[in-house]
């Protein structure tokens, strides 16, 4: 059976960064890319909050620098998803796609989390096109035009209030008359002259052209009649799902699945296992974020060695 030092299960910035600083520390990382390879960043088109790109990147392309990079530096990148853990005793015991078995003196679990969707019309026909899951990420494109947010909650709010700052109108579809969020981002949506609040409202249908979005259509729960709101942009905040699953027999997590670490530091409950980037992350889930835990992933488990 094979043994390998460092193994990294996801290949997105975190992932990636975790191998390079993994790499430099003659640890002979192994990164199993995952089902989405290049995680979340390969979803979006320009990336223009990533430092050292004064024009922008494109997502696709920055994380598979990370990659290349990782790889010039003696990283082994392999296709596959882990499918089976167990961590009952080290080396660990992990299980790749149903039929392979590996053993790992640590391992970094970098599995992302993926942004709930609808699943409604022309939603995955647009998306990266006109619609988007991160506000952060995207809202500078749609820059004096008029978007949409849907979700009521704490993380929609947030959305609506960044892009209110950004974009001519901010409308925010939610289906109930009354948002899940916290009192405190409630009065600072109210506090947003260009946000409009469409309640009651079941987005039904994603409208666009070869240009892009330019609507969506909503439904009034109430008298159930339909209309195209008009809008350039559309953004999800319905939640994300963090990829943590097959660890969770193992691994502590909050109730919505997200690992629970240290603070401060990327040190799961179990010694020799260490998670980074979104799939720990319940505030920030930014690529520089998750390149930065990746970073002190790989530093802990160099020192976890190290020490035993």
């Amino acid at each position: 059976m094979e043994r390998i030092k460092c193994l990294i299960a996801g290949s997105g910035p975190a992932g990636y960064t975790a191998a390079i600083y993994a790499s430099r520390a003659n640890l002979s990382p192994v990164i199993y890319s995952g089902l989405e390879l290049g995680g979340q960043l390969t979803t979006t088109t320009v990336v223009e909050n990533f430092p050292g790109f004064p024009e922008g990147v494109d997502g696709t392309l920055l994380v598979d620098n990370m990659r290349r990079q990782a790889e010039r530096l003696g990283t082994q990148i392999r296709t596959g998803c882990v499918t089976k853990c167990d961590f009952s005793a080290r080396p660990f015991k992990i299980e790749i796609d149903g039929n392979l078995t590996v053993e790992a003196e640590t391992l970094i679990i970098a599995t992302g989390a993926s942004a709930k969707y609808l699943g409604i019309p022309g939603e995955s026909e647009f998306r990266g096109s006109g619609v988007s899951a991160c506000a952060t990420c995207d809202g500078f494109f749609y820059r004096k035009q008029d978007v949409a947010v849907i979700g009521g909650g704490d993380t929609a709010c947030e959305e609506a209030v960044y892009l209110s700052g950004l974009c001519n109108k901010v409308y925010m579809i939610i289906r109930r008359d009354a948002m899940r969020a916290s009192k405190a981002m409630q009065q600072k949506v109210a506090a947003r002259e260009n946000i409009e609040i469409l309640w009651n409202s079941l987005p039904k249908e994603v409208v666009g052209d070869l240009k892009g979005v330019n609507g969506i259509k909503i439904e009034d729960k109430l008298s159930g009649v339909q209309r195209v709101v008009p809008v350039q942009g559309v953004f999800l905040a319905i939640g994300h799902h963090p990829n943590s699953e097959v660890f969770a027999p193992w691994i502590n997590t909050n109730s919505e699945g997200y690992i629970l670490t240290e603070p401060d530091s990327p040190k799961t409950n179990v010694a020799g296992v260490f998670a980074a980037g979104d799939v720990m992350d319940l505030h920030y889930k930014q690529a520089i974020t998750a390149a930065a835990s990746g970073c002190k992933a790989a530093m802990e488990a160099e020192r976890f060695l190290a020490d035993n």
